[in-house]
């Protein structure tokens, strides 16, 4: 069960704001059976190399790579993934009125599977749910181009020839201008700024903390691992995500 002090505050600070921004990152997908990424066992940590098949220039230049990748993006669990109850939770808390903006790290689209509005949720690192074009821009839905891996190991664009890649952020890659203006408005205009399942050190995801601290906003950390912000938190959860979110959510989402 949730921790009951910590759980307190937190449900006090969450239930006097009508403005609300949350930030999620890979920890509130595993329970869904989705590794994350640089948790104790995450994917990057047990096999440190694995994160050079992120790299956007290894990715544009070597079609091996590419062949690897387009094989991972078939097998990811994701595409069998069930919301959990925290990305059910935060569904709530959209559907109460209070969500300005849920802005997350992850590519899987389990936010918007559990319900929370495609207009409030910020995919600052995209989404492998769709294909883009490196040349021409072209989006194709993933499993049209994912169809197509058993006559093309490496499946360029119908339109141009170019070389595609899930419209994911790669290591190298500049992020969506318009995205991360939208993610700091909502940092900016919260009253209260909750990080779930995040380490809060991939930049500049993390630093829309400090966005919504300078701006006045409360912080409430909800991470199974000590985070950097933690020291500005007003509130903790060390709890499982699984039962600290619906938790909180549970107490204010009315």
């Amino acid at each position: 069960m949730a921790d009951g002090p910590s759980l307190a505050a937190a449900e006090t600070l969450l239930s006097g704001a009508g403005k609300v921004a949350v930030l999620t990152g890979a920890g509130i997908s595993t329970d869904s059976g989705i590794p994350d990424f640089r948790g104790p066992q995450g994917v990057w940590t047990k096999d440190p190399a694995a994160a050079a098949m992120f790299d956007y220039d290894t990715f544009m230049s070597d079609a091996d790579v590419r062949r690897r990748v387009w094989l991972m993006r078939r097998d990811h669990p994701a595409w069998d993934a069930e919301p959990n109850g925290a990305h059910r939770a935060l569904a709530d808390l959209a559907a109460s009125g209070r969500l300005l903006g849920l802005i997350t790290q992850n590519i899987d689209g389990l936010h918007q599977a559990a319900g929370v509005p495609d207009d409030r949720v910020i995919e600052v690192h995209g989404t492998m749910h769709r294909v883009a074009c490196m040349s021409c821009g072209l989006r194709t839905p993933t499993p049209e181009v994912l169809a197509r891996l058993d006559e093309e190991s490496d499946p360029r664009c119908l339109a141009c020839g170019g070389i595609q890649k899930a419209d994911t952020i790669s290591f190298g890659q500049m992020l969506d201008p318009e995205v991360i203006e939208a993610a700091t408005a909502a940092a900016e205009e919260a009253e209260v700024f909750i990080a779930i399942g995040t380490s809060l050190t991939v930049h500049p995801a993390a630093g829309l903390c400090d966005v919504a601290l300078s701006a006045g906003a409360t912080l409430i950390v909800v991470n199974a691992e000590p985070t950097p912000y933690d020291e500005a938190a007003s509130a903790v959860l060390r709890d499982p995500i699984g039962e600290a979110v619906p938790a909180l959510v549970r107490a204010v989402a009315v």
